[in-house]
């Protein structure tokens, strides 16, 4: 039988902790470098921006919701907070992708967290990528090497 898979996004909302910032960066190239587009806070918001209004922006204009899960995001208010408006948004129903980044109690964030398929990057970042890219039936080309200067 074959997988459903789902229409190319949009764009994706990223949410992550600031703490989790380098696997964020690498996870948003890939996706981009696999042509989806991703609005990720580090790229996307720019000096003299109010932040939290960009965020509302992206949230209202986005398709689908990545959130990276790990102990700083359980922690994090403004990772819940976008949880929280994308799980109670019509907008992104069966559109929400939870990330394993490291285990954690992702309860606190939200209890009907449970109730959606997770991506597990915690075996592994390349098998990590080839699940999440296969929702939107896209195959792993891997990351792109950086050129060191």
């Amino acid at each position: 039988m074959k997988s459903k898979q789902s229409p190319l996004p949009c764009e994706v909302f990223f949410s992550h902790s600031t703490k989790d910032r380098r696997f964020a960066e690498r996870l948003a190239a890939v996706l981009r470098d696999h042509r989806v587009p991703v609005w990720y806070s580090a790229t996307n918001i720019v000096g003299a921006d109010q932040w939290h209004d960009e965020i509302g922006k992206a949230l209202a204009r986005c398709d689908w919701f990545i959130v990276v899960l790990s102990p700083h995001a359980a922690k994090s208010e403004w990772v819940k907070r976008e949880l929280v408006h994308a799980l109670n948004s019509a907008r992104y129903r069966n559109r929400i992708v939870p990330i394993s980044h490291k285990a954690c109690k992702h309860v606190k964030l939200s209890w009907t967290l449970e109730a959606v398929q997770f991506v597990d990057f915690t075996t592994g970042f390349d098998e990590g990528c080839r699940s999440l890219l296969r929702i939107w039936g896209l195959g792993y080309r891997g990351e792109r090497k950086k050129i060191s200067s």
